[in-house]
């Protein structure tokens, strides 16, 4: 199932993990783990976010998918299940089929 998964960093979490250089290389680890078809970043309400689209295959990997934002960036995390326009498609003629 694809994914939206929306996290936001506290402002001061995000200068400390930016000033001692452990931003850049958490989001390589996590970008490489999750293998989004696509990531936007950008501020959001005052914060610094971010917001990957990814394919989840079993309910199980929430955990580790979230808890890299949690553990290491103080992060909030959304996640939401999304359709691209062929899913979109695809559902909408299941329900106007009768």
């Amino acid at each position: 199932m694809r994914i939206m998964l929306k996290f936001t960093l506290p402002v001061e979490k995000g200068n400390a993990v930016i000033n001692d250089g452990s931003l850049a290389k958490t989001m390589e680890t996590i970008l490489s783990k999750l293998k989004p078809e696509a990531a936007y970043f950008g501020p959001i309400d005052g914060q610094r976010c971010g917001m990957l689209f990814f394919d989840m295959s079993d309910a199980s990997q929430i955990v580790e998918t979230v808890e890299p934002f949690f553990l290491k960036l103080n992060a909030s995390v959304e996640m939401v299940p999304v359709m691209n326009g062929d899913d979109l498609r695809k559902g909408l003629a299941k329900v106007t089929q009768k």
